[in-house]
């Protein structure tokens, strides 16, 4: 059966071979797969494009696709029943060994049958892995020039271990075929940013200094640590998100425009923000970095337990984070950058709140009803759980009556505007990958600059004992002190239903 494309031309990816490896853990069924099936329903995925899950136990088949089905269900239809049983027959179960390289002549032998360029690696599998992994593709063959390698965070738990781990790579890859994953950078919204910024004159031309007051990025989870105790108590909020997922945003914020619209002139602006932060030391830390650890509590009328009870014993480990930082550079200097992120909070939700400056006079004041607690404008980019923007501004209340003034605001929501399913980030980034586009994965120095800024807020915070908060609260007490002493106030995400 031949599905046919729905996508422009400009979106076609060439035949490209895919192999998870670790293709049958958590990550490649609940991730990687259903990306790779939706991009197929929707006529991207040409027929002579290996599907390989390859895994160091191989399950049978049968049991594979039970798995996967029930993270695919949802868009499984009578309509297209029939495109799912054509997907599920082109992927093959491998076997293979990433230390010995036993199972690598069979992978082979599925790509050959292909022809397809190019080969894409995609390592779902643990960080201490990538080494041997590396070094076992080249050894048996399975390294071209046209393989590329995809891997996912964390990128180490430090600058040093960071800096081993690319070393390990770049023995084996060259960093043109290194493609190191944030599904962040990959949403719809990140991506509308950039066309925001620099595809509209209105707002590049207030996007300093001169008219923001200051921005705060806020990213929110209902869920605790769940199954990932161990990893997450090693890494906590700051290391585990904060490191990535917000310094990205950040990065994409304040960035400087490139001259052209192409992978390393975006990736060049967005390390020369990273290099531009000033630095958190132990002078400053408790000033500019707020941490905290949720208590039991209800989220979303649920009645949780406390971090301590998910992991079974006492800990420091932060599940709270939130920072003031600042940018030594011409445009940004004197506008705080406020970053948040946590775990149990009152509502899932990802957003980057852009605060202008006020009118330098206030007309209105005498007589105006309103006037007195008029807001500043805001420029909302929601992330998620429904991306798109809303512009914040006042406006006159309709009627007879003197002038009165209220809050008022432009609303774009990308799901009622398009009409249409917006891609995972999954699977826009696997199709990035595939045409060679690295704009949206991170550089090694990225990583390593990242990591430069985070180390010393790291080696602070384990001097501290995290505050607590009730799970189902915005977090602790004193991350609203660290903005009210600067006169602002955090923006809490709509809650949509």
């Amino acid at each position: 059966m031949v599905i046919e494309s729905k996508i422009p031309k400009e979106a076609e990816i060439p035949p490209t071979d895919f192999v998870i490896v670790g293709g049958t853990g958590d990550l490649a069924l609940r991730k990687i797969f259903p990306a790779l099936f939706h991009r197929f329903l929707d006529g991207q995925i040409p027929e002579s494009c290996a599907l390989i899950a390859a895994a160091r136990n191989a399950i049978p088949k049968t049991e594979f696709l039970a798995q996967l089905r029930r993270f695919c269900e949802e868009v499984i239809t009578q309509d297209n029943e029939a495109d799912w049983d054509v997907f599920a027959d082109r992927i093959q179960i491998i076997a293979f060994n990433v230390r010995t390289g036993e199972g690598a002549s069979d992978i082979e032998e599925a790509c050959v049958e292909t022809r397809a360029v190019p080969r894409v690696f995609y390592f779902a599998i643990s960080p201490a892995l990538f080494a041997d992994a590396c070094q076992t593709l080249e050894r048996t063959g399975l390294k071209t020039d046209q393989t590329r390698l995809v891997v996912e965070k964390p990128m180490g738990h430090d600058l040093k271990s960071a800096e081993a781990l690319d070393d390990s790579i770049l023995e084996v890859f060259e960093e043109r075929q290194i493609y190191r994953i944030d599904h962040y950078l990959g949403k719809e919204t990140v991506q509308n940013l950039m066309a925001l910024r620099f595809a509209n004159s209105i707002f590049e031309s207030l996007w300093s200094n001169a008219h923001i007051d200051h921005v705060q990025i806020s990213v929110a989870e209902e869920v605790g640590v769940e199954s990932r105790e161990s990893y997450y108590d090693e890494f906590g909020a700051l290391r585990d998100m904060v490191q990535n997922h917000l310094l990205q945003l950040l990065c994409l914020v304040a960035m400087e425009p490139p001259s052209k619209f192409v992978a390393d002139q975006v990736r060049d602006e967005k390390l020369r923000v990273l290099r531009a932060l000033s630095p958190i030391t132990h002078d400053n830390f408790d000033s500019n970095v707020k941490l905290g650890q949720y208590e039991k509590g209800s989220v979303q009328a649920t009645h949780v337990p406390s971090y301590t009870d998910e992991v079974g014993r006492p800990t420091g480990t932060e599940t709270f984070a939130a920072l003031r930082c600042e940018i030594s550079n011409w445009r940004w200097s004197g506008v705080p950058f406020y970053l948040r992120t946590g775990k149990r909070l009152a509502s899932r939700a990802s957003e980057i709140v852009v605060t202008f400056k006020r009118p330098p006079h206030n007309i209105f004041q005498n007589g105006a009803r309103g006037s007195e607690v008029m807001e500043p404008n805001r420029l909302v980019i929601r992330l998620q759980p429904d991306e798109g923007l809303k512009l914040c501004m006042t406006s006159k209340e309709p009627g007879p009556g003197g002038m009165r003034l209220f809050p008022a605001s432009l609303n774009l929501s990308f799901n009622e505007t398009f009409k249409t399913r917006l891609p995972e980030a999954y699977e826009r980034l696997l199709m990035d990958v595939a045409r060679g586009n690295q704009t949206l994965f991170m550089r090694s120095d990225e990583v390593e600059a990242a990591w430069a800024f985070i180390d010393p807020i790291v080696n602070e915070a384990k001097k501290r004992k995290p505050e607590k908060y009730t799970a189902g609260s915005w977090g602790p007490v004193s991350s609203f002190e660290l903005m009210a002493v600067h006169g602002h106030r955090w923006i809490e995400p709509e809650v949509h239903g």
